[in-house]
């Protein structure tokens, strides 16, 4: 039986070659490189895996979902785009971030660039009216969680606007409201699109939107255990990232608060408020997550929106597009990059 990595990798390599041609359209020799750079860095393509096998998945075919599924993947890496330029991040995918090779100015018309190329994707897709509603609704949630997201960092913003109305604690519920924009509405989408590519009746499009939705949820939580237990040369990008980005909005961390005394408590708000996070502070803070029962408590949250996930399509048909679906979701909560 072929592995779900392997039916990942292949989907990756046909939308890659649709998605280089969007990105090509309309651009000088001398832009072309950084423009490329996003996605010739690399990425798990699991997006457009999943729009494609939720279009066989309902009887359609996977080449006609190639379009739609490469409008998903530049979706993704536009908004990567501007997240490293939010996080002045430097580390992506092993490879320095678009703003930190070539600046941030290069990395703003780069991703104005990647906005015309989902609308020229887009354009091509099949029922293209009905996909573009579903990415502008997509966008519009994604940049709300954004903008959560941003308000639950402890400090490092020197805006005034966002010092005054940024989040001095966090709860459970405040965490999925971001991801839940933030992450999990792109993994809806792509499999909603593929849904509708194929074909499928309505019941089975809201179906696959629920499965991709819980998914998308079940994958940010497992990137935030990854941020604190995961090896940097595995990850591409480095670990505790989340630490050293003040970031409040990580399920591990927040777990860890409930447990924490006091004393360590303040530790940890300590370090997320430090102006300047040292290597040593993330070290430290890490040791105070572990010390508590959070990184597990993470884990099994993942798997529970996993199985509700599985559960969600009980009502498609059985077929290898199904099991593959099925498989990506075990790997989404497993993953270890």
């Amino acid at each position: 039986m072929t592995s779900v990595i392997t039916v990942v990798k292949e989907f990756g390599k046909q939308v890659d070659d649709f998605l280089f041609g969007m990105l090509g359209l309309g651009v000088s020799d001398e832009f072309l490189e950084i423009v490329r750079h996003q996605v010739a860095a690399g990425g798990k393509r699991l997006r457009p895996a999943l729009t494609i096998l939720s279009c066989e998945a309902v009887g359609g075919e996977s080449m006609s979902a190639i379009p739609a599924a490469a409008a998903i993947e530049l979706v993704h890496n536009y908004t990567l785009i501007f997240d490293d330029i939010i996080d002045r991040s430097d580390l992506r995918r092993g490879s320095p971030t678009v703003r930190a090779k070539y600046g941030d100015v290069m990395a703003i018309l780069a991703g104005m660039h990647y906005r015309e190329a989902i609308f020229e994707a887009t354009r091509r897709s099949h029922k293209s009216r009905r996909i573009e509603n579903v990415l502008s609704v997509a966008l519009r949630r994604i940049i709300e969680g954004e903008r959560l997201d941003v308000l639950f960092e402890q400090a490092g913003r020197e805006s005034e606007y966002v010092r005054k109305i940024m989040r001095k604690s966090v709860s459970e519920k405040d965490y999925f409201e971001m991801v839940g924009a933030k992450t999990a509405v792109l993994f809806e989408a792509a499999c909603k699109v593929g849904g509708i590519v194929g074909n499928g009746t309505p019941s089975q499009v809201d179906a696959l939107s629920k499965f991709g939705w819980n998914c998308g949820v079940a994958f940010q939580i497992r990137d935030d255990i990854l941020d604190i237990v995961g090896d940097t040369g595995e990850l591409g990008k480095e670990a505790g990232k989340d630490i050293r980005e003040h970031k409040l909005g990580n399920l591990a961390l927040l777990y860890s608060f409930e447990e924490l005394p006091d004393k360590d408590k303040e530790k940890l708000t300590v370090i997320l408020r430090s102006p300047h996070v040292s290597g040593s502070n993330v070290g430290e803070g890490i040791e105070i997550i572990l010390s508590t029962n959070a990184v597990e408590r993470a884990y099994n949250k993942s798997k529970s929106f996993v199985e509700t996930a599985k559960s969600s399509i009980h009502q498609i048909p059985s077929s290898e597009a199904k099991r593959m679906l099925l498989s990506l979701a075990d790997f989404i909560a497993e993953r270890k990059f």
